[in-house]
């Protein structure tokens, strides 16, 4: 509140100083403008006496004593009337101001007010108009962006807590059972062995997902360089065609030459998250689609696969981290965060994503991005 005070001050005084200021400038002309009307009096022969105010006065002096006369008194009323306006003045900008500052003392209440344990508390309506009511609003509206950004993070650490505590607790009891018999022979060891580096390759897993997001998540590109969305596909699908194999699932490609430009790691990041997904989320002896293609407005690269049913209503809840569309499309291997760190990257490269159902079960991820060269190469396939 102090501030508010200081401020309230300030302007007083600016508008104390501002009429005084005025003020003496019309005492000034009201001065120079009485003794030059004066001077303006007709001369009187010499030797003519006149009587002003009771005092006989000689003719040749009477300009100068009526100037005098009248000087003094514009001086005289005028400094009682400068005085009354100067504290009029100061009154009345202290009592208006203390209106018209009141909103800013509420957003200020407000704001020392809140913490992260009270940012439901907003300023609501304000009685004022123009620039204050508008900055309570906007200071409201940050606060709505603020708690969500707050209680999506407690959401994402809760989450990150769980699925960390998965892979531990497994690790956990296999050594305590294990070391618990006396009799556990080699085979024991070896299953406990394999057991304890299964979780702990998935916690491995699940914390580097979660610093590429942390990284990617509101920051901007480390690398900006000229990139094909070719090459970046065909390195995502290397990692994963041994996998894809296994399950008899069928690969599409219907690639073009798309050239953007970014961070080869991110871009390889994207493709590969999309083709795991939907090796991943699969059914056996399925298929995926896989399109490039160039644009003047946007790149594309599209990811469609086969699968469970997806619900229309709940697809956009897939980029959110942690989330997934039902048991039918979760992994044991995932932890939920590839589609969130894909959105991440593809903001941080100032493109678009979403996501829709396939007809008959899976789902269909199309990413655009800007494109780093406006012109159409000819066609490549994978």
């Amino acid at each position: 509140m102090r501030s508010v005070n200081s401020l309230r001050a300030r302007i007083t005084l600016l508008a104390t100083g501002l009429a005084a200021g005025v003020s003496l400038v019309l005492l000034w002309l009201a001065w120079t403008l009485v003794g030059d009307a004066v001077d303006a009096v007709p001369q009187l022969p010499p030797g003519t006496t006149v009587r002003v105010n009771g005092v006989d006065v000689d003719a040749s002096t009477l300009a100068a004593h009526m100037r005098e006369y009248a000087r003094d008194k514009v001086l005289l009323f005028g400094s009682i009337a400068f005085f009354c306006v100067v504290a009029a003045t100061a009154i009345l900008a202290w009592t208006f101001t203390s209106g018209v500052l009141r909103p800013l003392r509420e957003i200020t209440g407000t704001a020392q007010r809140l913490s992260v344990e009270s940012l439901g508390e907003r300023i609501g309506h304000v009685d004022s108009r123009g620039e204050l009511a508008e900055l309570a609003h906007t200071f409201d509206a940050m606060l709505d962006r603020l708690q969500a950004a707050f209680e999506a993070q407690r959401h994402f650490v809760a989450n990150a807590s769980h699925e960390l505590r998965t892979p531990l607790s497994v690790i956990r009891t296999e050594l305590d059972v294990t070391l618990s018999d006396p009799n556990a022979d080699a085979a024991e060891l070896r299953r406990m062995g394999n057991v304890v580096r299964d979780a702990t390759e998935r916690a491995g897993q699940l914390v580097n997902s979660l610093l590429l997001l942390a990284r990617t998540d509101g920051s901007g590109l480390a690398v900006n360089e000229p990139v094909d969305l070719v090459t970046v596909v065909s390195s995502a699908w290397r990692a994963v065609r041994g996998e894809a194999d296994q399950h008899g699932i069928q690969a599409r490609f219907a690639t073009e030459s798309a050239r953007v430009c970014g961070d080869p790691a991110l871009l390889e990041r994207i493709a590969g998250n999309l083709l795991e997904n939907a090796v991943r989320h699969n059914v056996e002896r399925g298929w995926i689609e896989v399109l490039t293609q160039p644009g003047e407005r946007w790149a594309t690269l599209r990811v469609r696969s086969s699968g469970g049913l997806v619900d229309s209503a709940t697809v956009a809840e897939l980029f959110e981290p942690f989330r997934r569309a039902g048991v039918a499309r979760t992994a044991r291997s995932g932890a939920g965060l590839g589609l969130s760190i894909v959105r991440a990257a593809v903001e941080a490269h100032g493109g678009q994503v979403s996501a829709e159902p396939v007809v008959g079960g899976g789902l269909s991820v199309t990413v655009l991005l800007p494109p780093g060269d406006s012109s159409r190469p000819r066609s490549t396939a994978v």
